[in-house]
C-alpha cells in the first residue's frame, strides 16, 4: 500500500486508514514506537493489546476486499 506524506501546519503527517489501523488494534491518539532499520520506517503500536481474533478477520477482508488490485499488483 503506498501512502504519501502530508504537510500539517509545521509538520507532517502520514494518515492511516481505520481499517488498517483496526488490524494492528490502534485507534486515534494511540502510542506508537518509531523507530528506523536498514532504511526501513518501523511503526508498532507502543503499548500492544491483544485483538479480537473476529475483528482482525473482518478488518483484514474489508482491506483485501477495498485493496485487492493494489495488492495484486504488490504481489507481482
Amino acid at each position: 500500500m503506498i501512502k504519501q506524506i502530508k504537510k500539517v501546519g509545521n509538520g507532517h503527517a502520514l494518515f492511516l486508514d481505520k481499517a488498517l489501523l483496526e488490524l494492528v488494534g490502534l485507534e486515534a491518539g494511540s502510542e506508537v514506537l518509531v523507530t528506523v532499520r536498514e532504511g526501513a520506517l518501523i511503526i508498532t503500536p507502543a503499548n500492544p493489546r491483544l485483538v479480537d481474533k473476529a475483528r482482525f478477520e473482518s478488518a483484514l477482508e474489508r482491506v483485501t476486499a477495498t485493496r485487492r488490485d493494489v495488492l495484486r499488483r504488490l504481489a507481482r
